[in-house]
């Protein structure tokens, strides 16, 4: 059945809009906590949020909600989402809350959760959860309604976090970084916890005013962090998004690096020191072709699932790996994090920069990504994919990549988009299945 709340990672909208307003947003605290309230303890929720400024609305609709359901509130502030996920399991808490749109521009919003352990929740708790948006909330009596606090440590917690991530032996003295937060969650946290470890920090994206989240600036706007790097003659630079769970990397030539690159890097550096675990890496069905054939090489293997951390998350965690991610940026690494943590992984990126004593280029440059496009088709309505003229071209592009390359046809999440991703070793090819697809998708609209 098709939901009408969350979405491939929590509940995203348009801020006043739709499902993301602050009546909803009440509505899911309520349901949440009415969920998570079990047993005679006291139920504790920690909520964290980006620096929108639509974060203090959203916020303030949820304290409402989880207090008026009996769940105490512990408020953190800005803070990166694998900071909200650590927090939940130090702190005991009974669910953890992120109030992010993560890589989004400011008009939107989202709302992500946590169980007690740090994990996102699963499809079958977040559709339990929705189905108690559509009924009446249990609420507490007057002597059992929740308290709310914020509390001032939390930053700190989660610099210390990061930098025992490192181990003891390695210290940044002598490199240069610049460090793009996005005007997002991690503007203090992510340069204090990389100065600390001795670089020189360079920062872009740390002046957060409500509106400038991700514009310009971020994982998903690099282009003045490729600059900064080569005007400043940086060793490296580290983009992150707004909520801080996705990495891509700038090398000292202004080149951009990948989450496949990336995690090609992380996961030869565990291999060899017999750290990696599972036999190889999980990542989602568009990761490059050349990352899969890298791994190959060294014997591991690349298990692929669907498009969404969370789906990565669960693969890992069945299949014993310690090393996930996506293309996009989000890095999962399960030593010392239990969501994707775009600050660790800065950090495992900047420890093998400075053990290796090589260049950034050549050491996230491990592979040859074989010619990849990616192109996304708008729709008004209805369903193009169950159209038969689009599965019937959807077939015969298949046909023509066996034992070449791959096609991708997934919808968005959360937008009405079809995305179209074809990779195979004739670019020509290539680019013609995707434009032949995207072609019949849009007559199907």
């Amino acid at each position: 059945m098709a939901r009408k709340f969350f979405g491939t990672d929590g509940i995203r909208g348009r801020t006043n809009a739709g499902v993301m307003t602050a009546a909803t947003a009440m509505r899911v605290g309520q349901a949440a906590g009415n969920y998570f309230v079990r047993g005679g303890h006291r139920h504790r929720v920690v909520i964290g949020k980006d620096t929108r400024l639509s974060g203090y609305m959203m916020e303030s609709a949820l304290v409402a909600g989880f207090t008026s359901v009996g769940m105490d509130v512990i408020m953190t502030g800005p803070l990166p989402t694998p900071a909200i996920a650590l927090l939940t399991r130090e702190m005991r808490a009974d669910l953890g809350v992120m109030i992010s749109a993560s890589h989004n521009l400011f008009p939107d919003n989202g709302i992500k959760l946590f169980g007690p352990d740090g994990f996102k929740l699963s499809d079958e708790v977040e559709a339990e959860i929705e189905a108690l948006l559509e009924v009446e909330p249990q609420l507490a009596l007057p002597e059992g309604i929740g308290r709310a606090r914020r509390i001032e440590d939390a930053r700190g917690r989660y610099i210390h976090a990061l930098k025992q991530s490192v181990s003891n032996e390695v210290s940044f003295d002598g490199l240069k970084v610049v460090v793009d937060c996005a005007h997002g969650a991690a503007y203090q946290v992510a340069p204090s916890a990389i100065w600390e470890l001795g670089a020189e920090v360079i920062t872009l994206g740390v002046a957060p005013n409500g509106i400038n989240i991700n514009d310009g600036v971020g994982s998903t706007a690099i282009e003045a962090l490729q600059a900064k790097v080569v005007e400043e003659g940086a060793d490296i630079g580290i983009a992150l998004d707004g909520d801080a769970d996705r990495l891509i990397v700038v090398d000292e030539k202004g080149t951009k690096v990948d989450g496949d690159q990336i995690m090609a890097l992380v996961a030869t550096r565990m291999h060899e020191k017999g750290a990696l675990t599972g036999g190889g890496v999980v990542a989602t069905v568009m990761s490059n072709l050349g990352l899969e054939r890298y791994f190959n090489g060294l014997g591991l293997s690349l298990e692929r699932t669907k498009v969404g951390d969370r789906y990565v998350l669960e693969r890992m965690k069945e299949g014993g790996f310690n090393v996930g991610g996506e293309q996009s940026g989000h890095m999962i690494m399960l030593d010392h994090a239990t969501t994707g943590d775009g600050s660790v992984a800065a950090l495992r990126v900047l420890t093998s920069l400075v053990r290796s004593q090589r260049p950034a280029s050549e050491i996230l440059h491990l592979f040859d990504p074989v010619p990849q496009l990616l192109k996304n088709v708008r729709y008004e309505g209805g369903a193009p994919l169950e159209n038969e003229i689009v599965i019937a071209v959807i077939a015969e592009a298949e046909a023509e990549l066996v034992g070449k390359g791959r096609l991708v046809i997934r919808p968005s999440g959360t937008e009405p988009v079809i995305r179209v991703m074809a990779e195979g070793d004739d670019a020509a090819q290539v680019e013609n299945v995707v434009d032949r697809v995207c072609d019949a998708v849009r007559a199907a609209t």
